[in-house]
């Protein structure tokens, strides 16, 4: 009898402790959800149509925009965290991440700074800059006729800029596929992923200074001899003038419109930089090409997915960063 009363205080022990445990981590579940969907409905419902509706009249006004979100969001979450790290202005003690070479051409930051004031209004202190710079490029996408993607919010803001490790988490345009594949599995992105991704060069326009080594001295033989004038002609100088706009649009048949073109350019040897011509030529990667090209609708599939992924690359969720006041400085430390 006694032995039975202290098996049942046994259980009943290992219950309350069962309880206890399942109790701590529903509230830290609560405390840091992490990144869910529509993680603003109570906080500030309007956060997804405000960021809307401020990409269609900035697109409207500058159809540029829209290349920069879907830029800022690779230059940003590539580079250790999806933080809005890159926004960052330098300061005294650190340069940021906007201000370096591998960020050259990158521009239309005071959009989001303009974003994130429409949000202000609406709901001051509530929406990290991580979020408006996810948010944009996926509103980006759609202006220029590419998929809706859903995805999750709750990112914060980190508070330091990461110039010193950007060239070691960035692939960069001339690197062999070997370490671009590499960089991007980092992130948990494989390679229809990444092939998918770079179809982000079906838009926009790629500035001479990443061009004129495939021109000079001698033209590249492996480029398309009938794309050669065109190029020669947008980038007529060995060593451009950084200060000068000289680029070439990446897609001329659609260089306004996210479609597939792009596989079907760089299948044809017009690709531009050498991660394009080597996304076509790589036979690990050759035929996701070949099967973007055909189907747009893989495409989009497949962009959509590894966009999700590369948007939820190690994020700052819960208690840690902070929600910025602006966009280009860190909070002040209060005492």
């Amino acid at each position: 009898m006694a032995s039975s009363s202290s098996s049942r205080a046994l259980l009943f022990f290992f219950a309350l402790l069962s309880l206890s445990a399942v109790s701590c981590f529903a509230e830290r579940n609560e405390e840091d959800p992490g990144l869910v969907m529509d993680f603003y409905r109570d906080t500030c419902p309007q956060a997804e149509e405000v960021i809307r509706e401020q990409v269609k009249l900035l697109y409207k006004r500058h159809k540029n925009t829209a290349f920069s979100w879907l830029r800022n969001i690779f230059h940003d979450c590539a580079v250790q965290s999806c933080d809005a790290s890159l926004l960052l202005d330098s300061t005294r003690r650190s340069l940021s991440e906007k201000e370096m070479d591998r960020s050259f051409g990158m521009r239309n930051f005071r959009y989001i700074e303009e974003i994130k004031e429409a949000l202000e209004r609406e709901c001051p202190g509530v929406v990290s800059c991580s979020d408006i710079l996810v948010l944009s490029a996926r509103e980006g996408v759609v202006r220029l006729g590419g998929p809706f993607i859903p995805l999750k919010t709750g990112r914060r803001d980190g508070r330091r800029s990461r110039a010193e490790i950007l060239e070691q988490y960035l692939p960069d345009h001339n690197e062999s596929m070997s370490d671009v594949l590499e960089k991007f599995a980092d992130m948990g992105i494989d390679t229809p992923g990444l092939v998918a991704l770079l179809g982000a060069h079906s838009v926009g326009r790629t500035h001479c200074v990443k061009l004129v080594h495939r021109l000079y001295p001698e033209v590249d033989p492996q480029l398309n001899p009938d794309h050669v004038p065109h190029m020669l002609k947008k980038c007529p100088d060995a060593i451009p003038d950084p200060k000068a706009v000289q680029y070439v649009r990446n897609d001329r048949g659609t260089p306004m419109i996210f479609d597939n073109n792009y596989y079907r350019n760089i299948l044809d040897n017009k690709g531009l930089m050498m991660v394009d011509h080597q996304l076509a030529t790589d036979k690990r990667t050759k035929p996701y090409v070949k099967k973007m090209a055909k189907s747009q609708d893989y495409f989009f599939k497949e962009f959509s997915r590894a966009f999700t992924i590369l948007s939820e690359n190690n994020p700052l969720t819960g208690n840690k960063g902070e929600i910025r006041q602006q966009c280009n400085v860190a909070n002040k430390i209060r005492d």
